[in-house]
């Protein structure tokens, strides 16, 4: 116990034992100025100054851009960079996304590779023979309603709940209909038998989206309404508007013809397609 107290004193007055730094002229050996120091002054000294550097240092990296220039940091343009090229990114995605769905359904429309399950999928028409056909005889005032409505929305193919009367279709050729539109059979068109080169017209203003050669169907043309609605033309003998034009409804497009591999004779494979689903032509246009 003596021996510890002993080395304990011994150390305080280590650290305590002052001590005189001078400062003199080399050449005269004039004193400039001196300290007088302790070993423990000079370690708080030196933990204090090595703290205020710690925190001098630590707080230019943070504040400063001075930090641009140390490894593992970025600067805030860099950052600003970054985040912009990432929601760039995620927008160029979106629309990426968006113009492959839209490829599809040309691509279905051109090819005709869709399933009647998919067309009917909210149909009542497919549960018919589950409907009691008594509770849905109507009454002889609601057929007289039913009857002056259908009649005032036959040639509109859009959805009467808003009010779009602007929008008319008009039939691109006149003929006798050989073949009519099949759902089951996957004929999602009507062929309509007219004098080969009779002038085929828009059935209603949009945007040419197709106009090429098939090896199939001969030329093809395809057109983008308002409303989601695309009309299609095949096996014509010329094309008079090129992808991308405007055109309007009832302006010339095309020559009927016979072209492609399954044409059976001069003839306009017509069809009418609403957000991604074929429709009946026969419901809304008059070809004869």
């Amino acid at each position: 116990m003596a021996k510890k107290k002993k080395k304990e004193k011994k150390l305080a007055k280590k650290l305590l034992h002052k001590y005189r730094l001078v400062v003199l002229n080399e050449d005269t050996f004039e004193e400039r100025f001196a300290f007088k120091l302790t070993r423990l002054n000079v370690f708080v000294a030196t933990g204090i100054s090595a703290l205020v550097l710690i925190i001098l240092t630590t707080l230019l990296i943070a504040f400063t851009p001075l930090r641009e220039y140390i490894p593992g940091y970025s600067s805030a343009r860099l950052k600003s960079t970054a985040t912009q090229l990432m929601l760039k990114t995620d927008s160029l995605q979106n629309v990426i996304h968006k113009q492959n769905q839209y490829y599809a359904s040309i691509r279905n429309v051109l090819t005709g590779k869709i399933s009647s399950e998919e067309f009917n999928k909210d149909s009542v028409i497919t549960n018919r023979e589950t409907i009691n056909p008594a509770i849905l005889q109507p009454s002889k005032t609601d057929s007289i309603l039913r009857k002056e409505v259908e009649q005032e929305d036959k040639y509109n193919v859009i959805d009467a709940a808003v009010d779009r009367t602007d929008f008319k279709l008009f039939p691109p050729v006149k003929g006798e209909i050989t073949s009519e539109y099949n759902l089951k059979e996957k004929h999602y068109a009507v062929d309509i038998v007219t004098p080969k080169n009779t002038p085929v017209k828009a059935t209603a203003d949009g945007t040419v989206i197709f106009s090429e050669w098939t090896s199939e169907t001969g030329y093809v043309i395809i057109i983008e309404h308002r409303y989601g609605l695309i009309s299609v033309y095949k096996h014509n003998a010329s094309l008079a508007k090129e992808q991308g034009e405007l055109v309007k409804k009832g302006e010339v497009i095309a020559t009927v013809g016979s072209t492609g591999e399954l044409t059976t004779g001069p003839h306009l494979h017509f069809e009418l397609w609403s957000n991604g689903h074929p429709v009946n032509p026969t419901d809304f246009l008059e070809f004869q």
